[in-house]
């Protein structure tokens, strides 16, 4: 969740009874979780940029922004790069890392402004529908990084495959924003380790770990990550309408 325009100017610390200044375990603690991955890093790192942007003052949406403008152009830079690695001309293990990098800082931010907003009490409707927003760019930008990668490294990848795997990815977006507005419930609701350590085929960390790893690694492999996501996707989809459709005639 985003927040206003204004300025975040903390109230001056004076007097024994001022209230201390926040600190990242304040902005960790009221972290809205995405999954095992996600909890371990990505919200971990989203605390330390909120925390930054508390003292300088920044409102969420800043956050929101820097996260539109670096997961794009990192998308966009990994579509310009998709031809010049399948040809030998780049090392693969180079904007693979890169890429893996990058994103996550971008991700982080999308963490950092959510938690930015709940400590500083500024979240506001308009902020949500921004951070919403920049999401959807995001994730549209990061589909078609990889299949650029997929079609560069194998030119008989089928039409059909990428186009099931960019409309399945669209579940993550739908249910994302589900979850934000209160409205998704998990079909697993055990907390424990093992189902969690299963659920990271869903968690968007975990997600662009894969990818980035593939990309540096084992790029030709790019088509089988777009298989996967694609059967997952389609089956927690199949889940979730007979999950629901029972719900809804108890």
């Amino acid at each position: 969740m985003s927040g206003t325009e204004t300025r975040l100017v903390p109230e001056p610390e004076t007097g024994p009874a001022a209230k201390p200044r926040p600190t990242a375990a304040d902005f960790l603690a009221v972290n809205r979780g995405g999954g095992l991955f996600t909890e371990t890093f990505d919200q971990r790192l989203g605390a330390v940029f909120a925390l930054a942007a508390y003292r300088l003052g920044l409102p969420p949406t800043a956050l929101t922004a820097a996260n539109l403008v670096i997961g794009v152009a990192t998308s966009v830079a990994v579509v310009l790069t998709a031809g010049p690695v399948a040809a030998g001309h780049l090392p693969a293990w180079l904007v693979g890392v890169l890429a893996f990098l990058i994103w996550h800082v971008a991700y982080a931010l999308d963490c950092a402004d959510g938690q930015l907003a709940r400590v500083a009490g500024t979240g506001s409707a308009a902020g949500a529908r921004v951070d919403v927003l920049v999401d959807v760019a995001v994730q549209i930008s990061l589909v078609a990084a990889v299949g650029s990668v997929a079609v560069a490294q194998r030119p008989s990848t089928p039409v059909w495959l990428v186009a099931v795997f960019a409309s399945s990815w669209m579940i993550n977006l739908v249910t994302s924003v589900m979850a934000k507005e209160g409205t998704n419930e998990s079909l697993v609701s055990s907390s424990s380790l093992p189902v969690r350590i299963v659920k990271l085929i869903r968690d968007y960390g975990a997600m662009l770990f894969l990818i980035g790893l593939v990309m540096a690694a084992w790029p030709a492999g790019m088509i089988w990550v777009m298989v996967l996501f694609a059967v997952v996707n389609c089956l927690f989809l199949a889940a979730s309408v007979a999950a629901a459709g029972r719900a809804s005639l108890r």
